[in-house]
């Protein structure tokens, strides 16, 4: 099992920038590639970008890209997402996920976290 616990979200003004960070627990953090998946409000789930487990490979949904950037911390167990240029349609529950595996193409986790709100105002 992994425990993932996701913090950092908020209010922010829309062209602001936030900060998301998950800190993981339990299993070898550096055996998991790591991601970010948002919900919002009467929508599924959508991802967001990926890590793989050196932190040398990302990918990124086209809304974000050029605007997030996700990394990792193998040492600290964290993995981040920094936002900036942020829009109102980025506001959602964003939720950090641990994967054993990584594709670039299909990411999807295997363990989650209980995610952190993220509202962008106009």
């Amino acid at each position: 099992q992994v425990q993932l616990v996701e913090s950092g979200g908020g209010l922010v003004q829309a062209g602001g920038s936030l900060r998301l960070s998950c800190t993981a627990s339990g299993r070898t953090f550096r055996n998991y590639a790591m991601g970010w998946f948002r919900q919002a409000p009467g929508k599924e789930r959508e991802f967001v970008a990926a890590i793989n487990r050196s932190g040398g490979s990302t990918v990124y949904a086209d809304s974000v890209k050029g605007r997030f950037t996700i990394s990792r911390d193998n040492a600290k167990n964290t993995v981040a997402l920094q936002m900036t240029s942020l829009k109102p349609e980025d506001t959602a529950v964003y939720y950090c996920a641990a994967a054993r595996s990584y594709s670039s193409s299909n990411f999807n986790g295997d363990y989650w976290g209980q995610g952190t709100q993220v509202t962008v105002s106009s």
